[in-house]
């Protein structure tokens, strides 16, 4: 930055402005933003500002939320990369801002800016917004609604799941298991559903030892009674996850049939966003539109250096 822009802290000011931001490059914006020498491009930047201010006062602040690049991820997708449960998350909460912004413009009735063209370009996705949502739960759990498939696996490893367990609850609860068990419960190790068993007496409970405890006094052991079943909880485990990947790289490919318009509205919600933290920081700093000339005359009436206390600070007059 210009040593003189540091001399009248302009850059701490520029540091507000990138905390009124909801996302990183929108900060970044905030951060790089100089004083123009051009009489146009800079009552144009104060004709954004000051629409966004009114659109504030009139009809409340939008909502950003935290907003998040997901540019890299569509343009992955668009080249036939399969995207993470994490990645499409993102870009549905993207596009949800993106719809919730275009509504919000909507409602501004009355009030046409020189911000509309901006709002107007805003190409909202419910489709595709709703789709991802409807398929994935969290960055870690799909939901069995996501694909008949998917639904039908599920159902035969919880059919499958209940079976071993029945069998092994059978067991911890016999008394001829009792003296054997370290402790009366069933457990998973390697992902197949084991017994406790105390290490003395593994000899006296049939089956495959999958992990031995820290101390060695317990071997768990899958006992041969529940190991076919457990096969095929496995086999269907494998099947869920086949079918997991399948459901992202489709979820994957429509998302990057859409990159490029998803992409330009993303644009255009950080310059939005940036320019509404310009209006949010003006109305803080209780901030007044200049009149700007190129007569280079300049005349302040009551001015402050924004970064003083306002309470305690003596407004000048310079000409």
């Amino acid at each position: 930055m210009n040593r003189n822009y540091r001399v009248l802290e302009l850059d701490k000011i520029l540091e507000l402005l990138a905390d009124e931001t909801s996302c990183d490059d929108a900060a970044a914006l905030a951060r790089e933003l100089e004083p123009s020498a051009d009489l146009w491009e800079t009552q144009r930047r104060m004709a954004d500002t000051s629409a966004a201010y009114m659109l504030m006062a009139r009809f409340g602040s939008p909502s950003f939320s935290q907003i998040k690049n997901v540019t890299g991820a569509l343009r992955r997708a668009d080249m036939g990369a399969s995207l993470s449960m994490r990645e499409l998350l993102d870009i549905a909460e993207t596009l949800r801002i993106i719809r919730s912004l275009h509504d919000w413009h909507k409602n501004c009735l009355g009030a046409d800016t020189c911000l509309d063209d901006r709002f107007n370009a805003l190409s909202p996705n419910k489709y595709l917004e709703e789709k991802i949502r409807a398929a994935i739960i969290s960055e870690e759990e799909m939901s069995d609604s996501a694909s008949p498939v998917l639904n039908d696996i599920r159902r035969k490893m919880r059919a499958a799941s209940s079976r071993v367990r029945e069998k092994l609850d059978k067991m911890i609860r016999s008394p001829e298991y009792q003296k054997s068990l370290q402790d009366p419960i069933v457990t998973i190790r390697g992902g197949r559903f084991v017994v406790p068993v105390k290490s003395e007496h593994r000899g006296e409970v049939p089956g495959l030892i999958h992990d031995t405890s820290s101390s060695g006094a317990t071997v768990f052991v899958e006992p041969m009674a529940v190991v076919e079943a457990n096969n095929e909880l496995r086999v269907l485990l494998s099947k869920e996850q086949t079918e997991i990947e399948r459901i992202l790289a489709a979820l994957s490919a429509e998302a990057g049939s859409f990159a490029v318009s998803i992409i330009e509205d993303y644009k255009i919600l950080v310059e939005l966003n940036f320019i509404f933290a310009k209006a949010r920081l003006a109305y803080k700093m209780k901030a007044s539109v200049p009149v700007l000339t190129d007569d280079r005359h300049i005349l302040l009436r009551k001015a402050r250096h924004p970064l003083l206390d306002q309470n305690k600070a003596v407004p000048i007059d310079v000409e």
